[in-house]
């Protein structure tokens, strides 16, 4: 009773050989919100498989607005597109002045000033305007708005276009243990953030806040042997675990109440997210400014005048030193 349940991803289409939205360069185009965990991760992939040159992408300005500013009895608020050196934008109550910064892309594509008109276009019944989108160019529609399945695309679909068709971060040696740490990673800590942060009753919160710190202390453990997850190779499982504990000190610890513990209290959990965020591919797709700037700006019912503390959390600079675990593995085996 009280707890957070997300809804659904609605469009699942696949790209694939011989299918309705084969692989090809320059087709499709990925919607992005830097501040969004799962939006952010398909951007990593798109960097580190080098597609840059065959999958064209626009970010989003990290504060939520009013999609329909106009309609007083429509009073949604959402991702929306703006250019660098833009006018400030302001939360839905009105208050602060955020910045338009030269991250933004704005939609040159189909003219979009916000993401559910990108859903309006393809004629959408769902009504979750959400990111990432992955985009066809030649049909004007959604392929996919469901992060892990367009992980998957980018890494397996276009190597033809790839500067590193090498990079797999799916090798079947490592696939049935990254399903298993998937089961317990994905309700407990990937969307276990969001159950504590938005759940409304006691109750809901303190289970999901106990199942959260639970597996914490569990990957802590897990982590002490191991470089990643799943041994000495980087998988979309890492991914997908970094790019929730690289928000959760400056963020989830104090916005969500998430507060038993930080990300900095555990030095193997530390060690990964500085050791991951090294890599230039994360590195380009952590932009703190906007995951701070979304959080606090973007839900006026819990920060009403869009105040953004200070912290960052953890310096993410200093050097992991989890490469000598790499060396380990490799001898064990």
């Amino acid at each position: 009773k009280g707890g957070f349940a997300r809804t659904a991803a609605g469009w699942r289409n696949k790209v694939e050989v011989g299918g309705e939205f084969p692989p090809e360069a320059d087709r499709y185009h990925l919607y992005i919100a830097l501040a969004c965990p799962w939006a952010a991760g398909t951007l990593s992939v798109l960097f580190l498989k080098g597609l840059e040159g065959a999958i064209s992408y626009s970010v989003t300005h990290p504060t939520w607005r009013r999609t329909r500013p106009d309609d007083e009895n429509d009073t949604h608020a959402g991702w929306h597109f703006c250019a660098p050196g833009d006018p400030p934008v302001s939360n839905a109550n009105g208050h602060g002045s955020f910045e338009c910064d030269d991250a933004l892309i704005p939609d040159s594509l189909n003219g979009a000033k916000c993401v559910r008109d990108l859903y309006e276009l393809a004629n959408d019944e769902v009504g979750k305007y959400s990111t990432p989108v992955l985009w066809d160019k030649k049909q004007k529609t959604i392929v996919n708005n469901e992060s892990t399945e367009i992980l998957r695309m980018l890494n397996d679909c276009f190597n033809d276009f790839a500067a590193h068709p090498e990079v797999d971060l799916y090798p079947d040696a490592s696939q049935k243990e990254a399903e298993e740490l998937n089961s317990f990673i994905y309700p407990t800590v990937n969307n276990g953030v969001y159950r504590c942060g938005f759940s409304q009753s006691q109750e809901a919160y303190e289970e999901a806040l106990g199942e959260l710190f639970s597996s914490l202390d569990r990957l802590e453990a897990h982590l002490a042997s191991r470089r990643y997850l799943t041994g000495a190779a980087f998988t979309w499982l890492d991914l997908r675990l970094y790019h929730t504990l690289v928000r959760f000190d400056p963020v989830y610890h104090l916005y969500f109440k998430a507060n038993l513990k930080r990300i900095q209290d555990y030095p193997n959990l530390l060690g990964f997210v500085r050791d991951v965020y090294q890599m230039d591919a994360i590195k380009k797709t952590t932009n703190m400014r906007h995951i701070k700037m979304h959080y606090y700006t973007s839900h006026a019912h819990l920060n009403p005048f869009g105040i953004i503390p200070g912290s960052n959390g953890p310096d993410l600079t200093v050097p992991s030193n989890r490469e000598k675990l790499s060396s380990v593995l490799l001898e064990e085996h």
